[in-house]
């Protein structure tokens, strides 16, 4: 995680170094051209201030998803990204231009906050009380249209795509042994 966010870091001090001509690489909604840019769009923001604030929750809570395996992280970020980044594509204004790891800092709060309750496990579900406990009033206000220079659809998309993911990656329940 630690990675993850220095070449966040990384990217942005490229972008303000060329005139954030990386900028190019985001969302901008309903533009079939910018639909590769899901991807990249991601680990690209709008100033270090932006990258600032989704640095800490984003090593938090990327941490904490991590610690059920790289493989499963991998798949469950991918899921959430690809989301995320089709959702806002989909329901952002017309032409908006959306950056950022807030998306992911959603889905990932979204896939603790249900992972735990979909798998049945006591630790998951302490988990998911102390994510929703620590964050969720944070998270549910971003959630709203209170600021136009904040793409609560993102956030949206990201939650919802951060629900799925946990749905889709639960871990069977093992099954009892009948005679």
């Amino acid at each position: 995680m630690l990675g993850w966010v220095a070449l966040l870091w990384a990217l942005e001090a490229v972008d303000y170094a060329t005139g954030h001509a990386l900028d190019a690489y985001g969302i901008v909604s309903r533009d079939v051209a910018t639909l590769p840019h899901v991807l990249p769009a991601a680990f690209l923001h709008f100033g270090f201030g932006h990258v600032a604030s989704n640095s800490i929750p984003l090593l938090a809570l990327g941490f904490i998803t991590a610690l059920s395996g790289i493989r499963r992280f991998l798949m469950v970020c991918g899921v959430i990204m690809l989301g995320d980044g089709i959702g806002t594509w989909l329901i952002s204004p017309s032409n908006a231009l959306t950056l950022g790891a807030s998306g992911i800092v959603y889905g990932l709060f979204g896939y603790l906050l249900v992972r735990g309750f979909v798998e049945r496990k006591v630790l998951g579900i302490a988990v998911s009380v102390a994510v929703a406990a620590y964050y969720g009033s944070t998270m549910f206000l971003g959630l709203l249209p209170l600021d136009p220079t904040i793409s609560w659809q993102g956030h949206l998309c990201g939650l919802v795509a951060g629900v799925a993911a946990a749905l889709f990656h639960r871990r069977p329940a093992p099954r009892a042994l009948t005679v």
